[in-house]
């Protein structure tokens, strides 16, 4: 399994590349990666990625493609050719999208890992039948995730309140990305379904992405090594657990 700092996912969601340098500066080796998403990249282009990556920073490119098989590959393509680790396409695209998808990425020179979108951390059970969706939230993301891995991915976003139940349809080789990510004490925001670092790390969450709280705190540097911290003993507890020996049968 990765390093616990690699597990935690910084998002630079901000509108300006000095605010972004600003925070992985603070924020240093504390995290394994660094995602980038439609607000950063809509602001100041690519040019972030490639400055992120040619500083040796991994970088999440948070995306969510959602389009016809053919734009979907196109798009990923281009994604890859910026060295990026990490790319999110929504499930709900279906099964050919998905497939494409991972067929462009596996052709690059640096192939991704392509994460499928199951359902939004904002949405709760009244909004999906708003849309159209019949049954509840988890159900629709095991029904997503269980898509994507048939179709070829290797990981799925999804929030803390399906990773138990996602784990054990998709086994320990899978990544499962948790966003909505709240220290205790933090608020939710536009978030529905949230959840600590370490309820994220136990329920079996590969990665966690923490946004606001580390980059809205007053020292985002602190806030994420107090997470840090959180995944580091979470991590050493769920070690204990594994190696107790069983108490003797009398």
């Amino acid at each position: 399994m990765s390093l616990p700092h690699e597990r935690l996912i910084v998002a630079l969601d901000v509108s300006t590349a000095s605010e972004a340098a600003r925070i992985i500066q603070s924020v240093g080796d504390s995290a394994g990666h660094f995602k980038v998403g439609k607000q950063l990249f809509t602001a100041v282009g690519p040019q972030i990625v490639r400055d992120l990556v040619a500083s040796g920073k991994k970088v999440f490119l948070d995306l969510k493609f959602h389009d016809i098989p053919n734009t979907v590959a196109a798009a990923v393509r281009s994604a890859s050719a910026l060295g990026i680790d990490m790319l999110t396409v929504h499930a709900s695209g279906g099964g050919k999208m998905l497939k494409a998808a991972v067929e462009a990425a596996s052709s690059a020179a640096h192939s991704p890992l392509i994460l499928a979108v199951t359902v939004l951390t904002s949405f709760t059970d009244q909004d999906l039948q708003e849309i159209g969706f019949s049954g509840k939230v988890t159900d629709n993301a095991l029904r997503l995730a269980s898509l994507a891995q048939a179709a070829g991915c290797r990981g799925v976003v999804s929030s803390v309140a399906e990773v138990k139940a996602l784990r054990q349809m998709l086994g320990t080789g899978f990544a499962i990305v948790t966003p909505g990510i709240r220290p205790a004490g933090s608020a939710a925001g536009d978030q529905a379904r949230i959840a600590t670092p370490a309820a994220a790390i136990t329920a079996g969450a590969s990665h966690i992405v923490v946004g606001r709280p580390i980059t809205e705190s007053n020292d985002p540097a602190q806030a994420a090594q107090e997470i840090l911290r959180e995944i580091v003993s979470t991590l050493k507890n769920q070690e204990a657990r594994v190696i107790q020996p069983s108490p003797a049968v009398l």
